[in-house]
């Protein structure tokens, strides 16, 4: 009942514990002292935190660093305050007690006092641990008075000795074996005498000093933890700072592309407009002529009309000599067109620009902010330029253009249709088997640096060295949610895609030849049997099994010759529809081809099966 009463008088005596309590050792203040920043601490806690410290002290709670140590003042208000709770809290366990003891003696149960060992009557008011016995007031009288009994140890009443004797020699417990961690007698000195062992004072103290060090060493930890996750706030929001000023870069500078082209449109409107206005003003000028010939024919003939209605013979005569002299001459409508070279010269200089612009995006796409800038080869830096020179341009073939047909004429592209006629099919044929005569250097003026796609990882799959990295844990990865990643295959794609043009990239196994490497489209599925590559129709790719090498498309496998090449070089042909994979450094080095309509864009993928599975992305240099 008084507690209960205690607790409606006192209801804010909780929350007041909470703000007089240290923020190092979690209890209440013992002598607290106030820093400059405001925040309050034990003396002890304090020197304890800082101690060692040549320079940079900090407050352990708000972080701020002082160049030198601060002047420590006790904040006598606060003792008072922490004096106080105390004695409250002293006198509501006091009165608890006394609760407890009416509550027992109502129920008849009562605490068996100590009796004295000597008497076994009188309450015993000291313990002897030498003699391990106690004693009343009475028989203790040799223990305060007799020289004999002076190194005898006293303590208050003990109930239970047995508790610190050894159980083996029935000895008082006087050392402590730290390699053990247990607290010995002196007897047990003979079975302990390899072992560090100490006297329970000296333990003691040592176990304090370790302690203490341990609590300033995690205070140390803390404090450093702090300062991480304030750098890590800080460079994230750098990084931030940075994509924003880069999102409006990108935007003023496709704003500035949009603009061109919106003025090479108006410009090329501008001329068939022109055309149009020019032919147009003819088309009157000739519509104005025949109405004046239609009215002059319409009045020659009203006078006719007329004349044959006169019934004097003499008057008609007359009319009739005049009008049979009159005349009209047939309309003649002249040839008028439009110019058929400046029509179709502004035609094939938009068609060249649209060209340009396609072959360019892909070369020109930036890669994601976590990769450095790939090195575009020098075919693709020409054709970067080619469009922005295009976007001047007003009449007859470009240059671009010009370039373009070559391009495709030296290619030969088949033409991507379902039903491809047999010299298409012929064509494409001899476009694969030149690039499978190709060497290396130059498949690397299509290099294409890839990184990885962090958020098609599988849960297991660990992704390093900038994203160009990948291998498998034995553990699942916190990965957040997100709607492209894999859930059942330990697979990843990259973070580029191509619908067009050509593209050439390397990877390199490390370590294990658990693995596949291929293409897929970005609508493959995420999850199920049939998301792993090869095992549906939306993904090319070869496996290895330690020497067992095979080629997987919509669920059927075919057996591949072994190679010992560790990189493999992967050829995409979007345009020509198939893609190779090439051992590198082998003198013959197709593993196999793949022959396509590809009615996607294409993502790199890769799987790895097994704990160990390393596989790396090359850096591409033409």
């Amino acid at each position: 009942m008084a507690a209960m009463a205690r607790s409606f008088s006192e209801p804010n005596l909780e929350g007041l514990e909470e703000e007089l309590t240290c923020s190092i050792c979690l209890c209440l203040f013992s002598s607290p002292v106030t820093i400059p920043c405001g925040h309050n601490f034990c003396t002890s806690c304090l020197d304890l935190t800082w101690a060692g410290l040549s320079g940079s002290f900090s407050c352990p709670q708000c972080r701020t660093t002082f160049k030198s140590r601060p002047q420590l003042q006790k904040n006598t208000v606060l003792c008072k305050v922490v004096e106080q709770l105390q004695s409250r809290s002293e006198a509501g366990k006091q009165e608890e007690e006394e609760e407890e003891v009416e509550e027992a003696a109502g129920r008849g149960v009562e605490e068996t006092p100590i009796f004295c060992d000597s008497c076994l009557q009188a309450p015993a008011v000291q313990t002897c641990l030498t003699c391990t016995a106690s004693f009343c007031a009475e028989h203790l009288r040799p223990h305060q008075e007799s020289p004999a009994f002076r190194a005898h140890q006293l303590c208050p009443p003990l109930r239970d000795l047995q508790r610190r004797k050894c159980q083996k020699h029935d000895k008082l417990f006087e050392f402590f074996c730290s390699q053990h961690g247990s607290c010995i007698c002196s007897l047990c000195l003979l079975d302990h005498k390899l072992c560090n062992t100490n006297a329970l004072e000296v333990a003691k103290v040592n176990a304090e000093l370790v302690l203490k060090k341990k609590l300033v060493e995690l205070h140390n930890q803390s404090e450093r933890t702090s300062q991480m996750m304030t750098k890590v706030k800080t460079n994230q929001s750098q990084a931030a700072e940075a994509a924003s000023r880069k999102r409006d870069m990108i935007r003023n500078e496709f704003s500035e592309i949009k603009a061109l082209i919106e003025e090479k449109e108006n410009n090329t409107l501008k001329v068939i407009a022109d055309e149009e206005k020019r032919v147009c003003n003819k088309f009157d000028y000739i519509c104005g002529i025949l109405g004046n010939k239609k009215k002059e024919i319409q009045s020659l003939t009203d006078q006719i009309e007329m004349a044959l209605t006169e019934d004097d013979d003499v008057l008609f005569l007359k009319r009739a000599t005049a009008l049979q002299r009159a005349s009209a001459k047939d309309a003649y409508v002249p040839t008028i067109e439009m110019d058929q070279n400046l029509m179709h010269s502004t035609y094939q200089a938009a068609i060249s620009l649209k060209d340009a612009v396609k072959h360019s995006v892909p070369q020109s796409k930036p890669p994601p902010a976590r990769t450095k800038p790939a090195p575009a080869a020098a075919p693709n830096k020409a054709a970067a330029k080619k469009p922005q020179k295009g976007l001047h341009q007003t009449q007859g073939t470009s240059q671009v253009e010009a370039d373009t047909k070559e391009k495709k004429k030296t290619h030969k592209v088949a033409p991507s249709t379902a039903t491809p006629t047999s010299a298409a099919a012929v064509a494409a044929k001899e476009l694969m088997e030149s690039f499978m005569k190709k060497p290396r250097e130059e498949l690397l003026q299509y290099a294409a640096n890839i990184t990885l796609d962090f958020n098609t990882a599988h849960y297991k799959v660990v992704l390093s060295d900038k994203y160009t990295k990948m291998a498998v844990s034995d553990t699942s990865m916190n990965y957040s949610y997100h709607p492209q990643r894999f859930t059942d295959c330990a697979q990843v794609l990259g973070f580029q895609c191509f619908k067009r043009g050509i593209h050439y990239w390397e990877v390199e196994m490390q370590q294990n030849n658990f693995c596949g490497i291929g293409v897929c489209y970005g609508s493959m599925d995420r999850q199920g049997p049939e998301s792993r590559l090869g095992r549906n129709s939306s993904s090319w790719c070869i496996e290895w099994f330690n020497s067992k090498i095979s080629s997987w498309h919509n669920d059927v496998e075919k057996c591949l010759p072994n190679v010992k090449a560790t990189k493999i070089g992967v050829l995409l042909h979007c345009d020509g529809g198939f893609v190779l994979f090439l051992a590198v450094g082998e003198k013959h080095n197709v593993i196999y081809k793949f022959k396509a309509h590809f009615t996607e864009a294409l993502y790199p993928a890769f799987w790895l099966f097994s704990s160990g599975t390393v596989l790396s992305l090359s850096e591409m240099r033409p």
